[in-house]
């Protein structure tokens, strides 16, 4: 029983298609005669084919590249410009009296000072031991003389009994014994030159010794290493610091760093110099430059770190590490052409770009990149420098349409 609706259904379906879409062909099927319109239509249109192929109406543009500023904007956080934390190097109690932490201290400051217990006897051996050293020095110079002298004494007399005993004048045991007497006198000589080359050692060996033992005194002494404030209390006094104790922390606000990551997209617009306004979460605002950019990127976010340096000018906000930051960075100069947005338009691939006017008169395609959106239009790259920019006409005409072209003035 549901067949003939079906089929009806169908019928209908086609018949709508065929008075649609092939009207024509039902036309010529069923000999309908011509009108008077449609020949007038002919007719219209084998005129306009006749006549002479005139260019489409455009207005253009002359657009020259001008360098553009490339603003980059990223999200970090402050940190302190330094933070060190001070241990001790050496053993001993603390007798110096506590420092509050947020206390403002100046390079050189003593934060802990320990007891010096018997360094200072240590020092005045190591002084005397020496001066004993250097005592025995001359001693030890004048064995030399003496051990040099003698043998020089063995040694003529050993040429002249040579002489005398080559001449029937010696026997052959006085020459003998000034041979042995020669030998005896380099033995001593030799043993004088170790005994002042050990005279030697031992004063270097004592100059190491009053070395260390001032240094060992110096360490007595815990000093800020550069002016700033104390993060943590300084170790109080009668508090017992072994080699590697923390004595306090100093940290360095000013100048106070601002640091934060930005893509690779962007990394390039980016070099140590640049001038960077920033905004801290709180409402304050500074002004400062960037100071580094990472060559290596993050393994993880795949960004890459950047640091500005702010300094923290009398009546500027406190600024302490940790807080939330925006910072607008002035990028490298950038060429680009300065189009209004209506001259944007799309090819059949869908790309960005203007319409532009080549050489012979006719329209092209050219594809752009959009990076920066102003009042007075948007700068976009990609275009070469000049170029004439359709700006009023571009969606009439196609590439390769002859185009009828008036400039607009600049500035209209």
């Amino acid at each position: 029983m549901r067949l003939f609706p079906i089929i009806t259904a169908i019928l209908v379906v086609a018949g709508m298609f065929m008075l649609v879409f092939q009207r024509d062909t039902l036309e010529t099927a069923a000999g309908a005669p011509v009108t008077q319109a449609d020949e007038a239509s002919t007719a219209a249109d084998d005129t306009s084919d006749a006549a002479p192929n005139e260019g489409v109406s455009v207005v253009a543009l002359r657009s020259a590249a001008r360098e553009i500023e490339m603003p980059v904007l990223l999200r970090g956080r402050t940190e302190a410009n330094r933070r060190v934390e001070l241990r001790a190097e050496t053993t001993g109690q603390v007798v110096s009296m506590k420092i509050s932490k947020g206390s403002h201290v100046e390079e050189g400051d003593i934060l802990c000072r320990l007891d010096a217990g018997t360094r200072e006897a240590s020092l005045d051996e190591a002084i005397a031991r020496l001066a004993e050293a250097k005592a025995r020095a001359p001693e030890a110079e004048a064995r030399v003389i003496e051990a040099q002298a003698r043998l020089d004494e063995a040694t003529f007399n050993l040429t002249a009994a040579t002489k005398l005993s080559a001449g029937g004048f010696a026997s052959d045991t006085r020459v003998a014994n000034t041979k042995a007497s020669v030998e005896a006198a380099r033995a001593g000589y030799i043993a004088a030159q170790s005994g002042a080359s050990s005279s030697a050692a031992a004063i270097q060996s004592a100059e190491a010794g009053v070395a260390a033992a001032k240094r060992e005194i110096e360490r007595l002494d815990i000093r800020a290493p550069f002016p700033g404030t104390l993060e943590t209390d300084s170790a109080d006094v009668g508090t017992l610091l072994q080699p590697g104790a923390a004595c306090a922390t100093v940290v360095q606000y000013d100048p106070v760093r601002v640091v934060g990551s930005v893509s690779e997209l962007q990394v390039n617009q980016l070099r140590a110099g640049l001038r960077a306004d920033v905004r801290l979460a709180s409402g304050g605002e500074l002004s400062g430059n960037v100071t580094f950019v990472a060559d290596t990127a993050d393994p993880v976010t795949r960004t890459f770190r950047v640091e500005v340096e702010v300094t923290q000018d009398d009546g500027a906000p406190v600024v302490r590490a940790g807080q939330t930051a925006e910072v607008v960075i002035t990028g490298n100069g950038l060429p680009a052409h300065l189009v209004p947005q209506s001259a944007l338009t799309l090819d059949d691939d869908g790309r960005l770009g203007v319409r532009i006017v080549t050489g012979d008169s006719v329209a092209g395609f050219a594809p752009v990149t959009m990076v920066r959106d102003s009042v007075e239009g948007v700068w976009v790259t990609g275009l070469s420098d000049p170029a004439e920019v359709i700006i009023v006409g571009h969606h009439y005409v196609t590439d390769g349409v002859a185009v009828d072209v008036t400039y607009q003035e600049p500035g209209l």
